[in-house]
């Protein structure tokens, strides 16, 4: 038996958590052998029978990660833990964690105060404290293993992918528009995707944006860029039906991020046939190979210049649109969930 540290269950979906409950998914139709563990305030009761969730004490958070599931794990004989969400109890040792990225190192600004607290003290104990460390992308492994001097046969890669609903449907749309899905933490690179935008010379065209504002990681002076500017729509938190209707009606989907361990947005468009224009740093170029057109992110002009010729080139779009069909054939949640499933094996 191995248990999976379900706390993830308590957070809005955002890449680490839909990278967790994609993962879990394979791994409950590959492995009997495997019970997933959370605390009381589930956001997602939908997957806690899927899942077949044990709940199990009185806090949340934090405090049950490192106090009582520890205690839990204790009453079940010590079992192999695993960790998908960067987090865990740091005085557990009998544990796999993955950790995505470190952009909490990289880019504090994009964090509130508290959260890299946590995450300075936390992250380098836990890495420390596990048997085996996971993360998404061979940039982001890179990146672990420059930060916290680590044993490169320690770590391995296991990617994300784009989900299996994520497919072209087609709906009559009343205007053109670009399409950023993010949140809004200043590593996403919203403020300089709306100065691009505002320098496009046509009038025809939107800039939707989806995201979630949180307050550990939101930049809030963006709200009021937003606000002022008739062309552009914050739309928030959409459902997955709404997503992929928005992806797949796009012009082009823009992600101009300064930072990513993965990034799983681009992947999603593609899947629903848009055509992506993404920035050249960090896992990027790993993830999209020569399926995208790249800009250089700090690069207000080289922004606009690019999503100015994918808007103008349709030729350019279906060329783009088809090799995105063919990118996203490279990753699988099932491959995922055998890769991770050969980890566990390994550690059990």
């Amino acid at each position: 038996m191995f248990v999976i540290n379900a706390r993830f269950l308590t957070q809005n979906i955002s890449g680490v958590q839909r990278y967790a409950i994609e993962v879990c998914r394979e791994l409950k139709k590959k492995s009997p052998n495997v019970v997933l563990v959370a605390p009381k305030n589930i956001l997602h009761q939908d997957l806690v029978s899927e899942f077949d969730v044990v709940v199990f004490g009185k806090f949340t958070g934090h405090l049950w990660e490192q106090v009582e599931l520890p205690l839990f794990l204790q009453k079940q004989g010590s079992p192999l833990l695993i960790n998908m969400a960067n987090t865990a109890p740091i005085y557990y040792k009998n544990k796999i964690t993955v950790v995505h990225d470190v952009a909490f190192e990289r880019f504090p600004q994009s964090f509130s105060k508290k959260f890299r607290w946590f995450y300075k003290l936390f992250i380098p104990k836990i890495i420390a404290s596990s048997k085996h460390i996971v993360t998404v992308s061979e940039f982001s492994k890179s990146e672990i293993i420059a930060l916290y001097d680590i044993k490169i046969n320690k770590i391995e890669v296991v990617h994300n992918a784009a989900s299996s609903f994520f497919k072209p449907t087609r709906a009559k749309v009343n205007e053109k528009y670009v399409l950023a899905v993010s949140s809004l933490n200043y590593q996403k690179n919203f403020h300089s995707l709306i100065k691009a935008f505002n320098l496009l010379n046509q009038s025809d065209v939107k800039l939707f944006l989806v995201g979630a504002i949180n307050k550990n990681f939101s930049d809030h002076s963006l709200i009021s860029d937003i606000e002022h500017n008739a062309n552009i729509t914050f739309l928030g938190r959409v459902n997955d039906e709404e997503l992929v209707s928005l992806y797949s009606n796009a012009e082009c989907f823009v992600y101009p991020s300064l930072y990513e361990g993965f990034g799983i947005p681009p992947l999603e468009a593609q899947a629903c046939g848009c055509p992506c224009l993404v920035s050249c740093e960090a896992s990027l170029p790993e993830v999209c190979l020569d399926s995208a057109v790249y800009c250089d992110a700090y690069n207000v002009s080289d922004i606009a210049k690019k999503l100015d010729l994918i808007l103008k080139d349709s030729s350019l779009r279906n060329d783009l649109s088809a090799k995105g069909f063919e990118n996203i054939k490279r990753f699988s949640w099932s491959r995922s969930a055998d890769k991770m499933l050969t980890i566990i094996e390994k550690n059990l």
